[in-house]
């Protein structure tokens, strides 16, 4: 072996692990520079020494001040996790928590407002068939309080005698309002008069009596009455029998049932 060749081998031996460094940052003062490392391990036969350094020297090395923290990067072994291939990404089950949490009290007040709605909707109908049963009712026992006064009215005033004509003739007059309270008390004195001379004694009894029409302020009834009537010309008394139609309004003070008006029908 010739003395280059000697050279050229003890060398190769030498540069058995080559150093080699590329794209090194600048130094920074007070820093030391810190150098990349790579173990090349050479084929038992190799090409010419400047081949290989010339392959080497355009082969890109990483800097370890460019290699970015490797928890950065994605572990091979992750995929084999059961947890990362079929459960959600770390965080959406409390993402999906913190919008269902975000979404509960809007509900919460959609369903308030509905059962308000609901509430309101059903106080009305409640206060509207409340309303209109208390009409009805209230209606009702008038026409029953009408009926009743016209019934008893129509019996005082077909029921007079001799010996008790001032109080019957009283108790008509209380009884009265309007046209015919004031048509009866002008001619008080001349029923008086005629009840007496011809000594009557009538009593009378209601057969029949039906509601015209009326409301909670007016009526109009209609009775059929039987009356026995005594006098000087019929001592055993005579069955007379009577249709009046008498119209009655409600006094608002007392709140009683009073004639306005009275007359005979058919």
């Amino acid at each position: 072996m010739t003395g280059a060749k000697k050279e050229v081998a003890m060398q190769a031996r030498r540069d058995h692990t080559l150093k080699v460094i590329k794209g090194a940052k600048p130094g920074v003062p007070g820093r030391a520079s810190r150098r990349r490392v790579v173990p090349r391990q050479l084929p038992a036969s190799v090409a010419p020494i400047e081949d290989l350094l010339e392959r080497l020297d355009r082969e890109p090395v990483e800097d370890p001040a460019e290699v970015d923290d490797p928890a950065e990067f994605e572990d091979p072994a992750a995929g084999d996790d059961p947890a990362s291939v079929d459960g959600p990404p770390q965080g959406a089950g409390d993402a999906g928590a913190a919008k269902a949490a975000g979404d509960a009290p809007a509900g919460r007040r959609l369903l308030v407002g509905l059962l308000v709605a609901v509430l309101a909707a059903t106080l009305a109908a409640a206060g509207t068939t409340g309303h209109r049963w208390y009409v009805h009712q209230a209606t009702d026992q008038a026409r029953q309080e009408a009926l009743a006064a016209a019934k008893q009215a129509s019996v005082n005033f077909v029921s007079v005698s001799a010996t008790s004509v001032d109080r019957d003739t009283q108790r008509i007059t209380a009884g009265a309002t309007g046209d015919f309270k004031e048509e009866f008390v002008r001619g008080q004195s001349q029923v008086r008069t005629a009840v007496v001379e011809n000594r009557v004694d009538s009593r009378g009894s209601v057969l029949r009596a039906g509601l015209v029409s009326g409301d909670r302020r007016r009526a109009v009834v209609l009775v059929a009455v039987d009356a026995t009537v005594k006098n000087v010309k019929a001592p055993q008394g005579r069955l007379s029998h009577y249709r009046i139609q008498l119209d009655l309004v409600r006094d608002q003070d007392s709140g009683r049932w009073l004639v306005s008006r009275l007359q005979f029908v058919g």
